[in-house]
């Protein structure tokens, strides 16, 4: 066993890298660690309310420069072993030793996870700024997912961004990174938020076409509040689509207008998702279900 971390018992957690290649599309659901009493009761509110929709399995964020590196691992050690759901934790490079890279790997084996997306990270403050490596760290994601691969029986997710990593020269340049870290180890990946099929469907395309077939996930989050589209535009480094944005923009003195489009909105870009053979959907919750459970459930039954 390589840097002396506890052995993930094969079997202790089904693999997400199988699941998502056994043939079904799957669906998940990602939540994001609490910072204060009231967001960790919503967190469990969320959690016990997606439960009983049996998703494949759940994902784990981790805070920007890895602030919430111990509540990540609290909640994926607690999801693991209080309720029936199949956990995923988020592990970001930033601010990051190997030594405590090793520690954070060493508490998820001990707990039995087996599932993990392995991503580069921003850094504190401004996800913008400029990307510093840790001096006794790791630099790039790939060399992540080599470090996570080498200790145990893990199951590796990347990230992958349908427009293009904000810190990305070109679409090629970001398409070569990407096999790169597919070919370090990692079994899939999951998108940053997508509100257009088509650019899926291009990520996808340009991926088979440079030799890439790692199963990836769209991530879809349904837009409740125009304050939605700005957060997601922070988060991805990717414009909001206009023909799209201009719906919201017609109805957005009207609070549950925009609710209501936005999840019929979510409704289509799933079905259409599905229809072209996507392995699977990747639900970004923050923290909230009603939203969430309105879309699965009519596109959920579909499968």
């Amino acid at each position: 066993m390589a840097l002396g971390l506890p052995s993930v018992l094969p079997g202790s957690q089904p693999s997400i890298g199988e699941l998502i290649r056994d043939g079904a599309p799957t669906f998940s659901f990602e939540f994001f660690p609490p910072k204060t009493p009231a967001g960790d009761r919503l967190l469990w509110q969320a959690i016990r309310e997606l439960e009983p929709l049996r998703p494949s399995f759940v994902s784990i964020t981790y805070g920007a420069g890895g602030t919430t590196r111990d509540t990540t691992v609290d909640v994926t050690e607690r999801i693991a072993t209080e309720t029936t759901l199949l956990p995923m934790a988020h592990l970001t490079a930033v601010n990051h030793s190997v030594a405590e890279l090793r520690n954070v790997i060493g508490r998820l084996a001990g707990a039995g996870v087996r599932n993990v997306l392995a991503v580069r990270g921003d850094p504190p403050g401004d996800p913008t700024g400029e990307w510093i490596a840790h001096p006794h760290g790791v630099r790039y994601a790939e060399d992540l997912v080599r470090l996570i691969r080498t200790a145990g029986d893990f199951s590796v997710g990347v990230a992958a961004f349908p427009y293009k990593h904000p810190r990305s020269p070109d679409i090629a340049s970001d398409t070569e990174y990407f096999i790169r870290k597919c070919r370090a180890g990692a079994d899939f990946a999951i998108t940053q938020m997508v509100f257009d099929a088509e650019d899926y469907l291009r990520l996808r395309d340009r991926v088979a076409a440079a030799g890439g077939d790692t199963p990836i996930l769209p991530g879809v989050m349904p837009v409740t509040k125009l304050a939605t589209i700005e957060r997601s535009e922070q988060l991805s480094g990717a414009p909001f689509p206009s023909a799209l944005a201009a719906q919201f923009a017609r109805v957005a003195d009207d609070e549950a207008a925009v609710r209501q489009l936005g999840i019929e909105q979510a409704n289509q870009l799933c079905t259409r998702l599905l229809d072209e053979g996507v392995p699977g959907i990747h639900f970004i919750t923050m923290n909230r279900s009603t939203a969430t459970r309105e879309v699965w459930l009519n596109v959920g039954t579909r499968v």
